[in-house]
């Protein structure tokens, strides 16, 4: 029961809201939009792809020989656009956030970066980084909660708890 209870307090804390600061001026929301629209093109679609080319195995897996091709091939689509739809969703709220965190002239700054040549190879290739390291970062998360689990479980057997 506790590890049960251990478990999900811990699922639950990396869901808890962030506190958010001020809202940011007009001019740095405006700069932000105009970040975001730079940003969030070719970044969303790449993103999304990898994020899918990493999970859909592990989702087709489930069903092997469980479900005829035609409807495999159904779930995929169905899966690449409600993946797709979500992540430009979230992405609405990005100029907000920029704002909330950056000066109109920082905004001005980044805008102006990811228009320079590096920046544009950064946009251009951010989104694989990511996605090799959430490769990397998925096969370990079920160890990585497991020694979490155990951890926090001495703390409470070291307080007197029991298991």
């Amino acid at each position: 029961m506790k590890r049960l209870l251990l478990a999900a307090a811990f699922a639950a804390s990396l869901c808890l809201p962030v506190h958010a600061q001020d809202a940011g001026s007009p001019e740095a929301l405006q700069a932000a939009q105009e970040l975001s629209a730079l940003i969030t093109g070719d970044t969303v679609q790449q993103m999304s792809s990898g994020m899918i080319s990493q999970m859909w195995p592990h989702i087709e897996a489930q069903f092997a020989g469980k479900v005829d091709p035609a409807t495999v091939a159904d779930m995929r689509t169905e899966f690449e656009h409600t993946l797709t739809s979500y992540t430009n969703e979230m992405m609405k709220d990005a100029p907000t956030i920029y704002a909330r965190y950056f000066t109109a002239g920082e905004l001005r700054e980044m805008i102006a970066f990811y228009k320079s040549p590096t920046g544009m190879k950064a946009l251009h290739t951010m989104p694989k980084v990511m996605t090799d390291v959430a490769g990397i970062m998925v096969p370990r998360m079920q160890s990585f909660q497991n020694d979490m689990n155990a951890r926090l479980m001495a703390v409470l057997v070291k307080h007197g708890y029991k298991n």
